[in-house]
């Protein structure tokens, strides 16, 4: 249900896109010659004539009068002069067409290859760039240069084409107008010079330009069209709630010999007639060669191109790797090619076909036949061609050391079983080079065997029956051992690469746990990455100005050319590899890997191979992907972090704010309200009220102005301690001075408080802003005498300890639990204890702890047995004045 609703959901966003977004047409053909162009650029005039803002990008006319005459009076985007090989060449300009940014964009000649210099090394990759720039494009193609259609092509016309266009690029049209003309006609207009110049008529007419191919390629232009249609058909019904087709995956099942890539092209052909997406899958059983390995990245990249989900697993059984992954991918139909027969697995239903004919119930088997392939098999005899003349020497030495040792064996050591010397030859072979040469082996150990040791010696015939069980027996154990041998080696091999590629990613992992910020991520990541490919990286991050620029690399020094920065944003603009090894500004000298998605973007990691370096693998470029995409993730990581932290910044900044807001509300209302009632009074009934009245209302007015007076210092010593801006001007005093000072402030404010001081009997000097401690304690002082109950006194125990003067101050008040003992010095921390009373601002023991660790010391709010609250100050002592002199 929720992936009918996702599909969709899909289809409506299509739908809209179609309606008024983004639009691409295509003017299909199936040859060259049928007139795409001109009716590309009669339907642009159409167009031009309604008022529409037509603009055409680049035209090929190949010198068709009828063609030219057409671009008469329509605006003309100038080309880009490229030099090429000794001669200037003229190119579409993709930077003027997005600047100039048109209606409506007419652009000939879809799978044209760009020279060396632009964006990207494909027509069609500009092409989608215009796209995604809100701009509709007008385009043509021939169906031969379709993908997919690339091996069907190569067979009916005997012709290679070069240039392609991917299947996925098509799907992206919302019109597709087919121009067809019928074989005899289109020959007619190549004799006359319509198509090509005489000379290359001639050629034509014989290779490309036979009825046979014309009909065929007029096929293949009308099923292209008619599966568009119906792909549009089908999402046009999902989007209007229609029924909708189980879109079930289809997978390529591929081995690495020559038809994988005719396997992919026609497992896309199959996915789009089903509708539903494709993969392509490789078991790695560890018995790969290097031209199997590279026919495997060629498969793999093509199936990239086609919008296939390349896939590499590795295991022992290829079957029960395909089937658990068509298992848990949700497969319903695997096309795979067939391969050379092999007749004992077949009679025991031990091939692939057959394996998967049996446990696959539930899923659709369809095999490729490839004609072409198997006779080519049929030649394939010369010995280059199933090994190396090095490996088949060493085979040959080794079998001719065997034979020798069972020679001294047999005369001086009387060995009774000499065919475990030649096993041994062959194991030694089968480990070292391939199946094939390891039977080679086998075959040419059991010959030698037979033919000097086996009676009768010197021949191939064996006299005694049990001799004769003895050599099958030789020779089937040494088959089955080479192969054992064989696939251990290439089992061992692709473990250590396993090994390597995990490694390497735990190596990152655990840098990269230990990465609080994003400049240490970038940092481990461009360690870690260059230290596994061998290779210099960089990793680059936007800066103030919103450029690229290089945030850590490896080596220190990284310089990044002028298409080095082009390719990287247009890296991390389309969350897509770019530059070196991509058809996408492929003359940067870096291979530009994505850091996050075009959502969320975290820059992008440049690697750059020597210049001699092939192009990596399927494992390394599987390694760097795996790499970049954890890093991308440390770093999303590191700015939801810092985004969470700065949410509770703001949190904690507002419940300040509104905590202040109260305060200020309550704590200065409250004094001014008194002060303008009783200045009122006064004003009102100064003649009336007696002398003693008129005194005690001026005093509520001097009370409550003080009470003013000493919230506001509260304030601004509070702001000045955020800032830090308050000064310390430190000088020599006693600390019973202090104490004397700050008890006698709360004599006057709290007459009917008693307090308890007890000092030591020496003269304590301490090294401090006087008015700063003494505002602190009377702080301290003030918050015991609110919440003292009548009659029960403040105690003040001074004393020093371990080089510190502490003075203590305890009430017997009703307490602080003990989960908020530490809160209580919070700015405007509101409970039932604490400074923030019905008369207090929460602000007394905060600003206490900021003047007291201005100097050094603490402030802690001790436990207490019984009721009551204990705060203690804790102070440094400096050495005597006499000492610091």
């Amino acid at each position: 249900m929720t992936d009918s609703r996702d599909a969709r959901a899909d289809a409506l966003l299509n739908a809209v896109n179609g309606e008024g977004g983004q639009r691409l047409k295509i003017f299909l053909g199936a040859a060259p010659g049928v007139g795409k162009t001109y009716a590309m650029l009669s339907a642009a005039r159409d167009l031009r004539r309604q008022g529409v803002d037509v603009v055409v990008g680049f035209v090929e006319t190949h010198g068709r009068a009828e063609t030219t005459a057409l671009l008469e009076g329509m605006e003309v985007l100038p080309t880009r002069t490229v030099a090429y090989a000794g001669r200037d060449f003229q190119e579409f300009d993709l930077e003027a067409a997005l600047a100039r940014k048109p209606a409506v964009l007419v652009v000939d000649e879809l799978p044209h290859t760009n020279l060396p210099g632009g964006r990207h090394a494909r027509r069609w990759q500009d092409i989608a760039d215009l796209l995604d720039a809100g701009i509709e494009v007008y385009t043509a193609l021939n169906v031969q240069h379709l993908e997919s259609l690339n091996d069907q092509v190569r067979r009916i016309t005997n012709v290679a084409v070069r240039e392609t266009v991917p299947d996925a690029f098509l799907d992206r049209a919302r019109d597709i107008v087919l121009i067809d003309l019928p074989p005899r006609e289109l020959i007619t207009r190549l004799k006359q010079g319509k198509v090509y110049v005489p000379e290359t008529a001639a050629v034509a007419l014989d290779a490309f330009f036979s009825p046979t191919n014309l009909a065929a390629l007029r096929e293949l232009a009308v099923e292209t069209v008619a599966h568009h249609v119906d792909s549009d058909l089908r999402e046009h019904m999902l989007a209007r709630g229609g029924a909708m087709p189980v879109r079930r995956r289809t997978m390529a099942a591929i081995d690495g010999h020559a038809q994988s890539e005719y396997l992919v092209r026609m497992t896309r052909r199959i996915a789009e007639r089903r509708g539903g997406p494709w993969s392509v899958l490789f078991v790695d059983t560890g018995s790969v060669d290097g031209e199997r390995r590279a026919r495997v990245d060629a498969a793999m990249r093509l199936a990239r191109r086609l919008g296939g989900e390349p896939v590499i697993l590795r295991g022992h059984g290829v079957a029960d790797e395909l089937l658990a992954w068509a298992d848990r991918e949700g497969v319903g139909q695997i096309v795979v090619g067939r391969t050379r027969e092999r007749p004992i697995a077949r009679r025991l239903g031990f091939s692939l076909t057959q394996q998967l004919l049996r446990r696959g119930a539930h899923l659709e088997l369809t095999i490729v036949a490839t004609p072409a392939e198997r006779a080519r098999a049929r030649h394939r005899l010369r010995i280059g061609d199933v090994g190396t003349r090095r490996e088949y020497a060493f085979a040959t030495a080794a079998t001719a050391i065997a034979m020798a040792l069972s020679f001294v064996a047999d005369r001086y050591l009387s060995v009774a079983n000499l065919s475990l010397i030649f096993l041994t030859a062959v194991l030694i072979v089968a480990a070292r080079t391939r199946m094939a040469v390891a039977v080679y082996t086998a075959i040419l150990c059991f010959f030698g065997y037979n033919f000097f040791f086996a009676p009768p010696r010197y021949t191939l015939a064996i006299a005694n029956a049990d001799d004769v069980l003895a050599v099958t027996l030789f020779l089937v154990a040494a088959l089955v051992c080479s192969r054992l041998a064989t696939r251990l080696a290439g089992q061992v091999q692709s473990l250590r690469a396993a090994q390597v590629r995990g490694r390497a990613l735990v190596a990152l992992g655990q840098q990269l746990a230990t990465s609080a910020d994003a400049e240490s991520i970038r940092t481990a990541g461009a360690r870690a990455l260059a230290r596994a490919l061998d290779v210099e990286v960089a990793m680059l991050a936007r800066d103030a100005g919103a450029d690229l620029q290089v945030a850590a690399s490896m080596p220190d020094a990284f310089a990044l050319s002028t298409q080095d920065r082009a390719a990287a944003d247009w890296c991390e603009a389309h969350a897509e590899p770019a530059g070196r090894y991509t058809d996408t500004l492929n003359g940067a000298s870096c291979w530009m890997l994505p850091l996050g998605t075009e959502q969320r973007r975290a820059g992008v990691a440049a690697l750059r191979f020597p210049l001699n370096a092939r192009e990596p693998d399927a494992d390394r470029r599987g390694l760097a992907l795996a790499m970049a995409e954890d890093i991308a993730l440390a770093l999303e990581r590191a700015r939801l972090a810092v985004e969470l932290e700065s949410a509770r910044v703001q949190g904690e900044t507002e419940r300040l704010r509104s905590a202040l807001l109260s305060s200020v509300s309550h704590d200065l209302r409250s004094p001014l309200a008194s002060m303008i009632g009783s200045a009122g009074t006064l004003l009102s009934y100064e003649a009336q009220l007696p002398a003693e009245e008129r005194h005690e209302l001026l005093q509520a007015i001097l009370g409550e102005g003080q009470r003013l007076d000493r919230y506001i210092q509260n304030l601004l010593d509070m702001t000045r301690l955020g800032h830090g801006t308050l000064k310390l001007n430190r000088d020599w005093v006693d600390a019973g001075e202090i104490v004397a000072a700050a008890v006698s402030r709360l004599r006057k404010l709290f007459p009917d408080t008693r307090v308890d001081v007890h000092l030591p009997h020496d003269t304590v000097l301490l090294h401090v802003h006087p008015a700063l401690i003494e505002q602190a304690l009377f702080n301290i002082l003030e918050n015991a005498a609110r919440f003292s109950p009548p009659g029960e006194p403040v105690r003040v125990i001074v004393r020093t300890e371990a080089g510190r003067l502490l003075v203590d101050v305890a009430d017997r008040g009703p307490g602080i639990p003990e989960e908020e003992r530490s809160r209580i010095f919070d700015m405007f921390y509101s409970v039932s204890r604490g400074d923030r009373g019905k008369q207090g601002t929460g602000l007394g023991l905060a600003i206490c702890r900021g003047m007291v660790g201005a100097h050094g010391g603490s402030v802690e709010a001790l436990p207490h047995a019984g009721p009551g609250t204990t705060i203690r100050v804790s102070l440094p002592l400096p050495p005597p004045p006499e000492e610091t002199a």
